[in-house]
């Protein structure tokens, strides 16, 4: 390493280090696991009271890690994350600990097995410090419930971080961990990427190995969270390949690279609208910046017309959602008015919009019919670029009980309808509130390299993450 890049490194604060360049500062002895723990545990100390993005610290486990990190550098046996600070959504369980997910009926349960990707992060060396927020059972784009409190946006934190993964994107935002995972449904690592101005890979089903009964729920994807892509592709290498725990999970593991490279011989289809959302003009111009850097890194970028509308979106998702998510949550209140009355605002909405959709047959038919459009573009080009949300913000606090209004505004849940598809959401700029806008990579059906391959081009081209100031100072 030389004297100029440690100190363009030395110029990030060491909470908001990426993974790739703490593992570089690790292996030549400028830094040790430790102390990078201490710099993160540190910030959130700091900056906690204000994000409430934590549920439960994991301390003690923490720094025995981090000291056999430290050996292991020295002799030689460091793995693919090891001394990498690393938190937790709280969805995803492991044993003998808490798994609340952010709901009163659920306080004080302790899960009895460990989610399959917890354990390959922990084999693989990485530092699990804590767990993160999400809305009462993961069923809203923002995070907040009568359990844990508000979780706020550390760029403006009268917003919300978005949700469900709002915990992991306000904690990657704010400097309190390295890395961290989220799952997506509906969007739910996709939303908080885009309003905490970091990475999150909604992979294709199947993809990573999960639990029952979501494994088997093609709209629903565990996956990984950083402030690059290149972290982003080390967590995702890790997290990702065949469970024989999981029959859906896919065979052989495909790797992909944060490497940047040059995108000539690329085609790449936009689509501001998607056919039926509105972005407002800020998105729209972080969006074009987005494409003016991939047709600077040498791809073709052009316009196509796509046929979807939220509506439509809407009625094939309810009829998913009420035939898997809905029935889920709805059997924890076990028709008990007391039990129920202890629901947040925007569960029992979800219920409630979930039990009266239509068919789940009838879904299933819809979503072959909504993907073609689609498949059409992608035979065409090698992805396609949109927007992740159509506006810059919501309150920290909003109700989200009007699912139409809310999902008019995210453009995530078309890609969990056609959920083969590979989706990387990537920062394209901030807002004049200081909520950082989104696009999202859209590859064809299982082509998880080439969205890392086009995403790392583009960020290169940007800068945004690499600079210092993108953080908040909070």
């Amino acid at each position: 390493m030389t004297q100029e890049s440690t100190r363009e490194r030395r110029s990030t604060s060491l909470h908001h280090l990426t993974a790739t360049d703490a593992v570089a500062l690790f292996r030549s002895g400028e830094l040790s696991p430790v102390e990078l723990l201490d710099a993160v545990v540190a910030r959130t100390r700091a900056v906690e009271p204000v994000v409430g993005a934590v549920t439960e610290e994991l301390l003690d486990d923490a720094y025995e890690a981090a000291r056999e990190s430290e050996a292991r550098y020295r002799n030689g046996t460091a793995r693919e994350l090891e001394g990498i600070p690393l938190m937790l959504k709280e969805e995803q369980p492991i044993a003998g600990r808490l798994s609340e997910e952010g709901s009163l009926l659920e306080q004080g349960r302790i899960a009895d097995e460990t989610h399959p990707i917890v354990s390959r992060i922990l084999a693989s060396g990485a530092v699990v410090h804590g767990r993160t927020t999400t809305p009462e059972f993961c069923c809203a784009p923002v995070t907040h419930t009568a359990l844990w409190g508000i979780t706020r946006n550390p760029h403006n934190t009268a917003m919300t971080p978005g949700g469900s993964s709002g915990g992991s994107g306000a904690v990657l935002a704010a400097g309190e961990t390295v890395l961290a995972t989220g799952s997506d449904i509906g969007g739910s690592i996709r939303i908080p990427s885009s309003y905490c101005g970091v990475v999150g890979f909604k992979a294709p089903f199947g993809r990573i190995p999960g639990l029952s009964p979501f494994n088997q729920d093609t709209y629903c994807a565990d996956g990984p969270m950083a402030r690059s892509v290149a972290d982003t592709a080390l967590l995702q290498n890790v997290i990702a390949g065949p469970w024989s725990g999981d029959q859906a999970s896919l065979r052989p593991t495909v790797r992909v690279s944060g490497e940047v490279t040059d995108l000539t011989g690329m085609r790449i289809a936009l689509s501001y609208t998607l056919g039926g959302y509105a972005p407002t003009a800020e998105v729209v111009a972080n969006t074009t910046a987005f494409a003016d850097a991939l047709r600077a890194a040498g791809a073709v970028v052009e316009e196509v017309d796509l046929p979807w509308t939220p509506e439509k979106v809407l009625e094939i998702a309810w009829a998913h959602f009420g035939g898997i998510m809905g029935p889920f949550i709805e059997s924890v209140g076990e028709e008990d008015a007391a039990r129920v009355a202890q629901l947040m605002p925007y569960t029992r909405a979800f219920i409630e919009a979930a039990s009266s959709a239509g068919s789940f047959a009838e879904g299933l038919a819809a979503e072959t019919g909504f993907y073609r459009p689609l498949g059409a573009v992608l035979d065409r080009y090698d992805a396609l670029v949109c927007p992740t949300i159509a506006n810059t913000g919501m309150p920290a606090d909003a109700a989200c009980t009007d699912s139409a209004e809310v999902f008019s505004q995210l453009m995530t849940l078309p890609f969990n309808v056609v959920g083969r598809v590979p989706v990387l959401a990537v920062p394209s700029g901030r807002a004049a509130n200081g909520v950082p806008t989104g696009v999202q990579v859209v590859g064809r059906t299982y082509d998880d390299p080439t969205v890392f391959r086009i995403a790392a081009a583009a960020e290169a081209e940007l800068a945004l993450t690499s600079n210092p100031d993108w953080w908040p100072a909070l």
